[in-house]
């Protein structure tokens, strides 16, 4: 059974400047830069067959690229942090592609994800890390400035069951294409 979701992949000048921040918290264990993204919907473990639908499923979405502003670290997790992640500014584009995606894979038959979208790229997995230590790492590397980048497609990702993840392997890109583009697909 493949575990998929669906994400932005992170060009290699932000991947750069996010894995120059990694170190200098003790008990993190440290996402590999290749495997860096943005989760749109999170899928799980599916059977080949639904598997397949939901790849076909995919090519319905119509929508433009659009710029993804990165701006800052943050930590989930509150009193127990469990990660630390840069984040994402959720823009209306953003909040729109990952709607549709939702929308998507319910009617593919899937329960709905259980939880709210908080866009972000995880950069460290956290286990018995004191909030002290977080917050000192986030007062010291916490700032970056904003880095943007153009999204000009989504992907489907697999990933094998490990904890935390990874490598993640691009099952199948989804262009995003701007309204010119629609129209001479329609006429083709």
């Amino acid at each position: 059974m493949p575990r998929l979701f669906t994400g932005l992949e992170i060009p290699a000048d932000i991947t750069q400047t996010l894995s120059m921040l990694r170190g200098g918290l003790p008990g993190a264990r440290w996402v590999e830069p290749e495997n860096y993204h943005l989760t749109l919907r999170f899928i799980g473990d599916i059977d080949g067959a639904t598997a397949n639908e939901v790849a076909s499923t995919l090519f319905r979405v119509n929508r433009r690229p659009f710029e993804v502003q990165l701006q800052g670290l943050s930590s989930f997790g509150g009193r127990k942090p469990r990660a630390v992640v840069a984040s994402v500014v959720p823009s209306r584009p953003l909040i729109e592609l990952q709607a549709e995606l939702e929308r998507l894979m319910q009617r593919v038959g899937l329960d709905p994800e259980g939880r709210k979208f908080t866009p972000h790229v995880t950069l460290a997995w956290l286990r018995d890390v004191s909030c002290q230590d977080v917050a000192q790492y986030l007062s010291i590397r916490g700032y970056f400035p904003t880095r943007a980048f153009t999204a000009e497609r989504f992907v489907l990702f697999s990933s094998r069951a490990s904890t935390g993840g990874g490598p993640y392997v691009v099952e199948a890109p989804y262009e995003l294409k701007s309204q010119g583009d629609h129209r001479l697909a329609r006429t083709a």
